[in-house]
């Protein structure tokens, strides 16, 4: 084995125990050892530079000696960088101010601000800059990594608070006369097959499920479209898993399904029902058709219907969101919806400590979107609204037969 390999080899042992000064001190020490020519030696075998070496040298024979409890003396060492470029600060935080500070033409504006392109824009402004120095001054500019959050509800409409007391108000009436009172939604639509499904399941070390990279629409499977009903009396759900398209007939159709199957069994003496939903989507406030079909609705089972709607922006006070939803979606959890009959399954086995119990069909029928209702139509429903909001509470009465 030569010097020079020796010497790298005692290096690889000692360089992760010694800090700056004294990893000096040892490479002045062996190229002393080695005598003429030491220095250079040294240097090529540990990478130290031949002018660290000869400090270490003039260090070891008494002169510019460290002061004890220092690796270097004051004032040595590369310089912060920014002390050698006082501006990169206030030049980074430009470009990721959230306010109109920064430049409205500058290139970052707009897209994502990712430690690389921040580094990238700072070297094109004349500030040259590591990603890595770029993410140590973002956090001493006390910013961190923040996902959105959901505050923002916008504007706030003035009955808000007195519609949800009335809506209150008629659900307790209802349920005081043994009469059925259901909140109904649109869950999320969902890709069918082997796409990533949120949340973690478990399974033996080291066998996660396999599934596609890319969540692309499978035209073969296409998506599922779970519309739900929940009983705020029984604690209850029925849920039909839509294949066309989340309409208002559909909506109308799965209150139907659950009539039949459950609600007349569990209600047989009732004769109004109260339905809970939002202002928007296929049983929005606003939609005819949604009032179209209740007429056919309360016509089939010739009940009065009751209709009371959230405000808008309100979405997620309605009971159904986390009273039956979010535990089918604990139940399939980390599991891929590979089929229709998958997700049928899934949903009805959800189950609670409080109770819940699910029933769940798959509805293969088409419901063609852009369905118009005319005046004359609407003219035939035998809708009354209430006194208070009847944009948003009415009720709908059968026509006698």
């Amino acid at each position: 084995m030569t010097q020079r390999q020796l010497i790298r080899q005692k290096y690889r042992m000692l360089r992760h125990s010694l800090d700056e000064r004294s990893r000096r001190l040892w490479a002045a020490a062996e190229a002393q050892a080695l005598g003429y020519g030491g220095a250079s030696l040294v240097a090529r075998a540990t990478g130290i530079s031949r002018s660290t070496i000869v400090r270490g040298l003039e260090e070891a024979h008494g002169g510019g000696r460290v002061e004890a409890g220092r690796i270097r003396r004051p004032g040595g060492g590369r310089k912060q960088a920014t002390t050698v470029d006082p501006s990169l600060s206030v030049a980074l935080e430009r470009l990721v101010d959230p306010t109109s500070r920064g430049d409205p033409e500058s290139p970052l504006r707009w897209t994502c601000k990712s430690t690389r392109a921040l580094a990238q824009a700072l070297g094109a402004q004349g500030h040259p800059a590591s990603d890595w120095l770029v993410r140590q001054l973002l956090y001493e500019l006390d910013y961190s990594l923040q996902a959105n959050r959901k505050t923002q509800e916008g504007a706030r409409h003035p009955d808000r608070d007195a519609q949800f007391r009335y809506l209150q108000t008629q659900v307790v009436r209802q349920l005081r006369r043994r009469h059925p009172a259901i909140s109904v939604d649109t869950k999320k639509k969902e890709l069918v097959g082997n796409f990533k499904n949120g949340g973690r399941a478990w399974r033996p070390r080291g066998t996660p499920q396999r599934v596609r990279v890319h969540d692309f629409l499978d035209p073969t499977k296409g998506k599922a479209i779970p519309y739900g009903v929940y009983d705020l009396g029984l604690n209850q759900g029925w849920v039909t898993v839509g294949i066309d398209h989340d309409t208002a007939a559909f909506a109308v159709n799965t209150i139907h399904r659950w009539w039949k199957t459950m609600g007349i069994q569990a209600y047989p003496q009732a004769s109004a029902l109260l339905i809970v939903a939002d202002s928007g989507g296929s049983n929005g406030s606003r939609v005819r058709l949604w009032k179209w079909e209740l007429q056919r609705l309360a016509d089939a089972t010739q009940r009065i219907l009751h209709v009371c709607h959230f405000p808008p922006g309100t979405s997620k006070w309605n009971k159904i969101e986390h009273r039956l939803f979010s535990f089918i979606s604990q139940n399939w959890r980390g599991r891929p919806l590979l089929t229709h009959a998958t997700i049928v399954k899934l949903i009805a086995s959800t189950r609670t400590s409080t109770g819940l119990k699910v029933r769940c069909i798959l509805d293969t029928r088409r419901y063609p979107k852009k369905v118009k209702i005319t005046d004359e139509q609407m003219a035939t429903i035998r809708l009354t609204p209430d006194a208070f909001h009847g944009d948003w509470n009415y009720s709908i009465y059968p026509h006698e037969r």
